[in-house]
């Protein structure tokens, strides 16, 4: 008669700060900020909302520890490449991060906690400018460009949250509403919308990106 085998329990994955922190932000990606409390992140954990103060000191530590997780996935070029270049990547790197996690864009604004990504992140953008050629002072203008583009167009795009497939039906109803013989420039735009992009045309927040580079690589060459 053959012995029946008795199945091994999976060891049990210990709890770690690193795991209540990407938990919560599987939280925030399927439902936003607000749905990361104590309790959900202890019944998504499997564990006492209570244990999870082993790890973490409060709310806003965990708030803080997200962001920096997020962040810390932007790309940063090493010193010595070009400015003009290293400030693209980084740049488009960080809009491309926050739009995967809508809700860090606004986070990331707070300061909150230690955050070294955040830290390692600005120290590149302004190491760059300065590495360029600008003084302290235009670096000091120039990263705050960059962010108010990188935060601004971000935060302004996750307001609106639509389904692509949404766009034709929603236009539709938009011009409804407009008086399209006072407002000419109004349809076009909402036109445009409805259009298929070209290969060449860059996107709106790679457009303003290299307006805002442009612009600051003339200010090392004037004419």
């Amino acid at each position: 008669m053959a012995t029946q085998r008795l199945a091994t329990p999976e060891p049990r994955v210990p709890l770690s700060r690193e795991r209540v922190l990407r938990a919560a932000i599987g939280l925030a990606d399927e439902g936003g900020i607000e749905s990361v409390s104590m309790r959900k992140l202890g019944q998504a954990l499997g564990v006492e909302a209570m244990s999870l103060y082993n790890h973490v000191a409060n709310k806003d530590d965990i708030l803080g520890g997200m962001v920096d997780i997020v962040e810390s996935g932007i790309e940063v070029l090493p010193p010595g490449a070009d400015w003009k270049r290293a400030l693209r990547t980084t740049a488009i790197s960080a809009h491309d991060i926050l739009e995967r996690h809508p809700w860090a864009a606004s986070l990331s604004l707070s300061a909150i906690g230690a955050r070294p990504a955040r830290w390692r992140y600005m120290n590149a953008i302004l190491r760059c400018l300065r590495e360029a050629g600008f003084s302290a002072e235009t670096t000091d203008l120039a990263y705050h460009a960059l962010e108010s583009h990188i935060a601004g167009f971000t935060l302004w795009a996750a307001q609106l949250d639509f389904d692509e497939a949404e766009l034709p039906a929603l236009a539709a109803a938009f011009l409804e509403q407009v008086p399209g013989d006072e407002l000419p420039y109004v349809v076009e735009h909402v036109e445009q919308h409805l259009k298929e992009r070209s290969p060449d045309n860059p996107g709106a927040f790679a457009f303003g990106l290299d307006l805002i580079l442009d612009g600051l690589e003339r200010m090392l060459s004037p004419a």
